[in-house]
């Protein structure tokens, strides 16, 4: 249910404290995951594409590789510096990546790679990858087999833009095979969820970026009808996910 919104993404700079509070991190058999696939160790370089504030950058980091984490949003950089210190922080977009050709290891979009411009990144990404080097895409998406996301869809309806489609239907996986560039894409899947009281239920949706660039009453309208859901279910809602990940390799 992670819908694609217009590419102006400048939703995010008005929440990104809340955006590092608030928003989870990945499944770590994921995590795992991209780490054995993209030989993510101490002397390896990787690229973590449109960072936010560190979300996967973290957990690159763990692994001993160099992180290098690609944002070009101020405020959300200047929240990554500080969450991920030992991350190399770079203000640049997915589109025009200032490194050398060849110049990294792996590449890995946590919860960003919809919000490309398809073609250019996908070029970018393959140019300053080695040879066989990897990427890796991750989605944390509403999980839309569980009924307490089916009234959050509702709720949020009103407030999505026109050109918004699902990450599914967003053309990136197109671009990729149609390339020629990479190979073909392997995909492995999570379901995880948490549990979230009424404060923690209207931050985290006021993190969505068309919620965060809508009018004060549109906010205050769905907070007033996220309490009452959470008010429906005595006060605390689980929050369910299903977390789609995908590799694939450059050909080059």
């Amino acid at each position: 249910m992670k819908e694609l919104q217009h590419p102006d993404s400048r939703g995010f700079e008005l929440v990104a404290e809340a955006y590092e509070r608030v928003r989870p991190g990945y499944p770590p058999e994921l995590l795992a995951w991209f780490a054995e696939r993209l030989d993510l160790r101490p002397g390896r370089t990787v690229l973590d594409l449109g960072a936010g504030t560190g979300k996967l950058s973290r957990s690159l980091v763990e692994t001993g590789a160099r992180v290098l984490a690609l944002e070009p949003g101020d405020e959300m950089r200047a929240r990554l510096a500080a969450a991920v210190p030992a991350a190399e922080p770079i203000a640049a977009g997915a589109e025009s990546i200032p490194l050398p050709n060849a110049s990294v290891d792996a590449a890995t979009a946590g919860q960003s790679f919809h919000w490309f411009r398809f073609e250019e990144a996908v070029a970018e990404v393959d140019r300053v990858l080695r040879p066989g080097g990897g990427l890796a895409l991750v989605w944390n998406e509403r999980d839309p087999d569980d009924p307490f996301q089916h009234e959050i869809s509702e709720l949020l309806e009103a407030f999505l833009p026109p050109w918004r489609r699902r990450v599914a239907e967003a053309g990136w996986r197109e671009v990729i095979e149609r390339s020629g560039l990479f190979t073909a894409i392997e995909e492995r899947q999570s379901h995880f969820g948490d549990e979230l009281e009424a404060d923690a239920l209207v931050e985290r949706l006021a993190t969505v970026s068309f919620v965060a660039s809508s009018s004060p009453e549109r906010r205050d309208e769905l907070e007033r009808r996220l309490r009452e859901l959470a008010a429906g279910q005595g006060g605390v809602v689980r929050f369910a996910y299903l977390t789609q990940a995908y590799v694939t390799f450059s050909v080059g």
